[in-house]
């Protein structure tokens, strides 16, 4: 027998999954990015905004831990301590100084991107639900839900890091969202990222991923930095975004939230068609 055959969904889209800081509200992804930096001060270990940033999108713990790895703050650390940072310092640093350092200055950074509402809106009426996944913890995102709530912008359902077995780049926060909201296969799921976690997440789950380059932590700036940057350099930075987003297996790669429902209608297109993610 030369052929094989097997199912091929071709129905619609029926789950997008955004991500938060980035991806719906904190343009730039700062609230995260600058506890880091505060969290490693306060051991008098000054790291800096692209070491806090480069392992963007991992559980919050996981988060400082690989800051912690990286071979020029593990240098730092031990010259300034005199001995390897070990796993009970990382879990201090998080008990101590993350959770409290984010809480604490979290709904300052909780403003909505330009065209979040309007991108809901227009999947929620082709009849999607809309679902979230975060490297926050629980506390921390309820604080995230009241601010976005407040602004218009209500997920119908949501995982933390905190309530599944391990955050990404593993898939279960997908899966939950899934579960949640009783949709399946995966390839009627498209997961909306700025980070390559956040992608991985989606890859592993048997997701569509679409990455955002712009608005992130990819370029990690918000919209009044962008602004007074030259063109050319606005578009450097966003085309390296994109191209890292894209080798880090992002489906395809987007400016903004905005660009998600065209994207998707292509996706339905290609589902159409029997392809899969």
């Amino acid at each position: 027998m030369d052929f094989v055959y097997r199912r091929s969904y071709r129905g619609p889209v029926k789950l997008v999954i955004f991500d938060w800081a980035g991806t719906t509200l904190d343009y730039g992804c700062y609230a995260p990015a600058v506890v880091f930096i505060e969290v490693f001060k306060r051991r008098r270990v000054e790291i800096t905004m692209e070491q806090a940033r480069r392992p963007m999108g991992l559980k919050k713990l996981d988060h400082v831990r690989a800051i912690s790895q990286q071979d020029e703050v593990a240098q730092l650390w031990k010259q300034v301590h005199g001995k390897d940072c070990t796993e009970a310092d990382v879990q201090d640093m998080f008990e101590k100084d993350f959770v409290p350092l984010q809480i604490a200055c979290i709904a300052d950074y909780s403003e909505l991107i330009p065209g979040t509402i309007e991108a809901v809106n227009e999947l929620r009426g082709r009849g999607m639900k809309i679902g979230s996944s975060t490297g926050y913890f629980t506390e921390a995102m309820e604080i995230n839900f009241r601010e976005a709530k407040k602004q218009g912008y209500e997920p119908d359902v949501n995982a933390c890091a905190s309530d599944v077995p391990a955050g990404r780049p593993e898939p279960w926060m997908v899966m939950s969202n899934m579960q949640q909201a009783r949709v399946f296969p995966p390839e009627a799921v498209v997961k909306v990222d700025d980070t390559k976690p956040g992608i991985a997440e989606g890859l592993n789950a048997g997701t569509w991923t679409i990455g955002l380059a712009k608005t992130g932590n990819e370029v990690g700036l918000n919209e009044q930095e962008l602004a007074a940057l030259p063109a050319e350099e606005v578009r450097r930075k966003i085309a390296r975004a994109t191209d890292g987003l894209a080798k880090a297996g992002a489906h395809y790669v987007a400016e903004s939230i905005s660009d998600v429902p065209a994207i998707i209608t292509e996706i339905e297109r290609r589902l159409k068609m029997g392809d899969r993610p």
